[in-house]
């Protein structure tokens, strides 16, 4: 009997909408070319009246090799983020990351008619699973950001935070054939800024309950995660000052707002569930791992020292507070641990950030 796919509720909803929206597009395409299902797909000049193809157009693909992809990218990223966030934040996710930029490319193709005065742009098809793609890719590289893939046995290695850039100039590179849409571009780019800023400063995160933070915050005001992170070294300084010019502009405009001291402590700290899977986790049992073998170390000098004790036999020494298997975090770190090997191929752990950095840069 073949083993039973154990597929979390909201990215099964997820991949059952691709394929029946999919597949309708692609019978309707076979029977009728170039038949345009203005209720299903968002067209600027058609759609304006079905408001909800801002979201249904995501989840719809074209052609088969597009089906393909978007069906491995939503069930392997679904399945690893629905598991370390839970199913209420990896549906807003969702539904944040598929709304946003799909407004913000219809914005941009009117913008352009306006402009060119050509039908051309208002008629372009925003469709595809493009900012899921990439959004999945900066959740990745929040999650899992000292990590690096190896490539071809060796031959190339780079951090999981390189990734979305490599996706734009892919989308770049395929945006210049005919079998991709003028939109993917844009969707990419728009996916790209929507998810890293909803995670930057807006998802919830949860503390562990031993700690002294409040019951839930926002954002993750992790160094890791800063912009910059995702350029190359050369860029970064550029990057991070036109970076804090934008954050300073946003937060006059009382778009964003500043991060506290907490909050950066908080993140320093790797308190939150996003920030302990797996590194966090790692370095919580080191820490833990080298607070018993010094008690240990200190119990065994002073049986040494004391004659009448050398006799007795050391007690087991238990590290302090809850352990690693019973913290609130254990589930995230399953997630974490059981689904990269089949989804970023073959991955390691360097918490060296900034040597790595000089490595692979």
């Amino acid at each position: 009997m073949p083993p039973r796919l154990n597929i979390p509720p909201v990215t099964r909803i997820a991949l059952a909408v691709l394929g029946l929206q999919s597949l309708a597009s692609l019978l309707v395409q076979r029977s009728r070319p170039g038949l345009i299902i203005e209720w299903l797909n968002l067209v600027p000049q058609l759609s304006i009246f079905y408001p909800w193809t801002f979201i249904t157009t995501t989840l719809t693909e074209h052609d088969i090799i597009s089906l393909a992809i978007a069906g491995f990218t939503l069930f392997h990223g679904g399945r690893y983020l629905e598991r370390a966030w839970s199913s209420k934040e990896f549906a807003k996710f969702l539904l944040v990351v598929s709304l946003i930029p799909n407004f913000l490319c219809f914005l941009l193709l009117i913008a352009m008619f306006t402009l060119t005065r050509s039908e051309y742009w208002t008629l372009t098809v925003i469709n595809g699973t493009t900012s899921l793609q990439i959004s999945f890719l900066v959740a990745f590289s929040q999650l899992v950001p000292a990590h690096t893939v190896t490539l071809f046995r060796g031959v190339l290695s780079l951090r999981v935070p390189r990734f979305p850039l490599i996706y734009i100039g892919l989308i770049t590179v395929a945006n210049l054939t005919p079998w991709v849409s003028d939109a993917s571009l844009p969707l990419a780019i728009f996916g790209f800024l929507t998810s890293w800023t909803y995670l930057r400063f807006y998802k919830t995160v949860f503390p562990d309950l031993d700690s002294s933070q409040p019951a839930s915050m926002r954002g993750d005001a992790s160094e890791t995660f800063a912009f910059s992170e995702f350029f190359p070294a050369p860029a970064k300084p550029f990057v991070a000052a036109l970076a804090d010019q934008i954050f300073a502009i946003l937060v006059a405009a009382r778009v964003c707002t500043p991060f506290s001291q907490a909050d950066i402590s908080a993140a320093h700290g790797n308190n939150f569930h996003q920030r302990s899977a797996p590194g966090g986790v790692r370095a919580e049992a080191e820490r833990r791992r080298a607070l018993a073998l010094k008690v240990l170390d200190q119990r065994l000098h002073a049986a040494t020292s004391n004659p009448a004790s050398r006799s007795q036999s050391i007690p087991p020494v238990q590290p302090s507070g809850p352990t690693v298997q019973t913290q609130p975090a254990a589930n995230v770190q399953a997630a974490m641990t059981s689904e990269p090997a089949t989804m970023l191929g073959e991955t390691h752990y360097n918490p060296d950030h900034d040597n790595g950095e000089k490595d692979n840069s």
